[in-house]
């Protein structure tokens, strides 16, 4: 099979960092063959490096015959258009998470699935980890879980890559287009939290649909899905979030924090009474950083703890491989339109919990 020719729709910090030097490494599976972004300043950047066509238009690259997979990197608001026109272009097509921002746009793309022969692939890498795959070999039984417990401590992708990488953050983008981008992104944003929501909610709700979202997506993969959310809260402005999640005999518990400390932490531990099972994340802006599996077990002479790793395999990489077996095989993705679909909501279900326990705005 020929290298797949790639379109990238949006050259921002994940493009950069992450998906432009994956689809580098990987030249046997695709080509870089054609960019667009709103700043002509990333567009030179990257056709410099990457010897790829510049389109003029998100809509002409789509279009283009050139182009046989359309990676969607750009901002949240414009998601379901560009994937909108891919899927009417019949192209393959690669769109970062979130995959919109409400129920309303997913089901508005799901109605165009019929008629779509190619394959649609949602990228929420963590689910894509090496120890992530590995753990799902060792959860206790669904009936013997007794606990799920999931952290995320982030900070920003910024404290991560200017100690490692040199990203063009670019400051020549129309500041019209940046501004109704904002009213359009605080419109969706609004059918979901409410037209008179304060900010500490809507800060809460973007970040649902941001980092968060890799772990809401990462727990239904792993253990199913919830019954519903029990509790949720948000503290610090609606950076930091607190919920409980339903499963019938036992409850999953998510923590997200926030800051500028320069620190990653993230897992998510499952239980039993006998049992557990932990998987470790370090931050993805920097590539190969190694995830850990640690499944932990009563024995005669107390708990014994079994490692996996580390290890050094890229999410982000396997995310692509997989991705191109499934538009070679013809195979659906787990990670899909329609599993999309769940996380958001999920997420609206976070929100109502928080409008009924309040904020600290």
């Amino acid at each position: 099979m020929a290298p797949l020719r790639v379109g990238l729709v949006g050259l921002g910090e994940v493009a950069q960092s992450i998906h432009l030097p994956v689809l580098a490494d990987q030249r046997d599976c695709w080509a870089i063959a054609g960019v667009f972004d709103v700043s002509p300043s990333l567009v030179a950047l990257v056709t410099s490096e990457y010897a790829a066509r510049a389109f003029d238009t998100a809509e002409a690259l789509i279009n283009s015959p050139d182009i046989d997979v359309v990676f969607v990197l750009s901002s949240d608001d414009t998601h379901s258009r560009f994937v909108r026109t891919a899927m009417q272009a019949d192209k393959h097509i690669l769109l970062e998470k979130p995959a919109c921002l409400t129920v309303r746009e997913i089901d508005e793309l799901l109605a165009l699935m019929p008629a779509y022969r190619k394959t649609l692939f949602v990228g929420y890498m963590r689910r894509y980890a090496p120890a992530y795959l590995a753990a799902r070999d060792e959860l206790p039984a669904h009936a013997d879980i007794t606990h799920v417990r999931i952290f995320d401590l982030i900070s920003e992708g910024r404290h991560f890559l200017k100690k490692s990488r040199n990203i063009l953050y670019p400051n020549d983008i129309d500041p019209a287009l940046l501004a109704r981008g904002a009213r359009e992104r605080d419109a969706l944003i609004r059918e979901v939290v409410g037209t008179d929501a304060p900010a500490d909610l809507v800060r809460a709700y973007r970040g649902l649909t941001a980092l968060s979202s890799h772990h809401i997506s990462a727990m239904r993969g792993l253990i199913g899905e919830p019954k519903g959310v029990v509790a949720a809260h948000r503290t610090n402005g609606g950076a930091n979030t607190s919920v409980t999640f339903d499963y019938g005999h036992f409850a999953c518990l998510y923590d997200a924090v926030v800051d500028d400390l320069g620190l990653f932490d993230a897992m998510i531990e499952v239980r039993s009474n006998t049992r557990r099972v932990r998987i470790i994340y370090d931050t993805p802006y920097i590539r190969s950083l190694p995830t850990r599996l640690e499944v932990t077990e009563a024995g005669p002479l107390g708990p014994v703890t079994k490692s996996f790793g580390p290890l050094y395999g890229d999410a982000f990489s396997n995310e692509l491989e997989i991705f191109h077996r499934h538009i070679a095989e013809g195979t659906k993705p787990l990670t899909d339109l329609a599993d999309s679909r769940r996380d958001l909501a999920l997420m609206a279900g976070i929100i109502e919990r928080m409008k009924e326990s309040g904020g600290d705005a």
